[in-house]
Parts: structure tokens; sequence; C-alpha cells
């Protein structure tokens, strides 16, 4: 303990110091004629100036100043006698400076082994906080998925974010993406330029913000995309699962079947099937003869408004609100996907019924046929 004046004064100290750290660089009318500075962008957008650069062959150059030369005139003749002039005596060795007693850093290895203990400490009590393994979470996710170099977390926690650029095209352009855009810019906004303060500005944060935070964050890390190259089943599994508890309806976030994002890109075999899922067998016979392209354009007006989805964009527990008419006691063609069930077998449901043939996912091995 310090008394009152002595703290007071390494207090206006401290604050000298500070203010003479912080202080902007100043630089001299000359230096100033031959130097420059570089203008960019830093990774988050912002603009990033950084002064007192110069040209190589703007630098001065200083020159040694030149050494006096040594007294190269004859030796003095030797005194009478013959005796040989006497050397000066080496000089002492220096003394050995004695040892600094003074701190010196913590050698690495044994720093390794102090910070592993403390590592291990540390995951005790936050495994047994769950508060704040929240907000450790949460600060993670959003120094990735908000700053460009977010570095500043002890958690190694990778939070990726897939863009939908090639996947398919326009779909940045829709009012789905313009949702989750617009999400992202509000959040943004809320949080501070340096990823340093974002931890006091989540305990800032009320609960209910905190974890809508942490929701739209964890939401960008979500890839359930099909890739020829990439097979995930058990991903692709939790996607569906995680559908099911949304009760995801593409109908409602804006999907439409057109000849540009379905019946231009199939075969007329789907076509026809889609149509009669939707429409009946009347309607899949009126087309049935049809070119592929006047098939594919029909097929969008008959389906206009109708509902219908593709099965890789159904949601088991989600209703489908479209319901082909019933045919007359004509007998319905069995469906592409109704038709990979191994023969002999009929899809019934908990009722005992006879299963909604689009309620089939569709083999793997059907669309790789196509």
């Amino acid at each position: 303990d310090l008394p009152d004046a002595v703290d007071r004064r390494l207090g206006e100290i401290e604050t000298a110091i500070g203010a003479i750290e912080d202080r902007p660089a100043i630089y001299d009318a000359g230096d100033i004629a031959t130097a420059g500075a570089f203008v960019s962008l830093d990774g988050s957008g912002r603009l990033r100036i950084e002064r007192g650069y110069v040209r190589a062959e703007d630098e001065v150059v200083f020159e040694p100043e030149p050494v006096a030369a040594a007294d190269e005139s004859e030796p003095s003749a030797p005194p009478a006698g013959g005796d040989a002039p006497i050397a000066a005596a080496d000089p002492p060795p220096p003394e050995p400076a004695e040892e600094d007693e003074g701190p010196r850093p913590i050698p690495d290895r044994l720093l390794t082994e102090l910070t592993a203990w403390r590592t291990l400490a540390l995951r005790d009590a936050l495994g047994a906080d769950p508060a704040t393994a929240f907000m450790a979470l949460l600060h993670v996710l959003c120094l990735k998925l908000f700053y460009r170099y977010g570095s500043d977390s002890c958690l190694e926690i990778e939070a990726k974010s897939v863009v939908f650029g090639a996947q398919a095209p326009g779909l940045a352009d829709t009012a789905l993406a313009a949702r989750v855009d617009e999400r992202h810019r509000r959040w943004a906004a809320q949080l501070p330029p340096e990823p340093a303060d974002l931890w006091v500005a989540l305990i800032a944060l009320e609960r209910d913000s905190r974890e809508a935070l942490l929701a739209h964050c964890v939401s960008l890390t979500l890839n359930a995309v099909h890739e020829a190259w990439n097979r995930r089943p058990r991903a692709m599994a939790h996607a569906d699962r995680l559908a099911e508890t949304l009760s995801l309806d593409m109908v409602t976030a804006g999907w439409i079947p057109t000849v540009d994002s379905f019946f231009g890109r199939v075969t007329k075999a789907r076509i026809v099937q889609a149509v009669r899922e939707a429409k009946g067998e009347a309607q899949a016979d009126l087309i049935a003869p049809l070119k592929k392209g006047d098939m594919a354009a029909r097929a969008e007006e008959i389906l206009v408004g109708s509902g219908w989805l593709p099965e890789p964009l159904r949601t088991a527990g989600v209703a489908l609100s479209f319901a082909a008419p019933a045919s007359g006691g004509e007998t319905a063609q069995p469906s592409i996907a109704e038709s990979a069930a191994p023969e002999g077998v009929t899809a019934l449901d908990a009722d005992g019924a006879r299963a909604d043939p689009g309620a089939w996912p569709t083999p793997t091995h059907a669309i790789a046929a196509e």
C-alpha cells in the first residue's frame, strides 16, 4: 500500500506516459517533402492510412566521418646505451560485472507448463458455468462471422459460412437472401468496430438479444448443400431433422417451380410425375405427348400457385398444400419415387393406408441415373 500522495503522483506519471505513447507522429517539413503514405481499405472495409514511408532513392545517406590517420612517422631512436624502449604494460582485465539480480522472463518451457495447468483449470471452471460458456461461444462465433481477422478468442472453434454463388444462380437476389443479409447488417451495426471491444459489448446485451444473436451466428454456419464430389449422408440427415424440428415450409420460404428452377432441368418423366401429383392424371396425360421445352413451359403454367414441391424440398411432418384430384376409376401409374421400392413392397402409413408416393425419398441411384 502506497501513501495517497505517492499513489496520486504515480497515476499522473502513468497518464503522462500514455499521452506520450499515444501522441500523433509529427514530421519535419523536409521529411514531408520526400515522404508519403499508403492509403487502403482493411478487411472490414474501413479506411486504413499508414504514414511515414520514404522511397529507397529518397532516403538520406549518412556518410561516416573520416577517421584521423595514425601517425606513421618513424619511431624515435633508442636511448643511449642500446636499451630497447619499455613497452607499456597491458591494462588489467576488467572485473566481471555483477549479475543483475532483477526479474528475468520466465523460460518458455516453464511458461508452457504453467499455462497448461491454467488451461485445464479454465476448462474445469468453464464447464461448470453454462452462462459464461454461452458467452464464450457467442463471442468466438461473432469474431469469426463479423470480423475479418477474428483471432481474439482462446476457444478453438471454427465458424465457416458458405457463400451461395454458382450453386444456385439468382439466389442472392431473392427475398429470402435479403432477409438474412438485412438481419446480418442490423447485428453488425450494433457490434463495436474493433474485435477487442466485442466481449464488453456482448456482456452489455440483454439475454434475449444474446440468444437472438447466437441463433443468427449458428444459422450462418449451416450447410446442407448437396455436392457431387463431397457426399455427406449423415450431415444431410441432420439437416432433415432440423427442417422437421423447425417445420420448414419451402413454399412459404418462396421457392416456386419454374422452367429455370426445375422443369427445364429434369427428365420428361419427372415433369409428368409433378403434374400428376399436383393436378391429377388427366392433366398429366395432356402434357405427355409434348416436346421437352413445351412440356416444361406448360408444367410451369399448370402448377402456378399449386404449392407443389420436389422431394428434396419436402419436410417430414409438414402437410403438403397440393393434392391431386381423384381420377375416377382409373389406376394411376406408379410414380418414379414409388417404383423405386422393392418389388412386392407397399408403403403404409401409421393407419395402414397407402402412403403418399411423394413422401418417399428419391433414391440416390435414381438421381444418378438421370
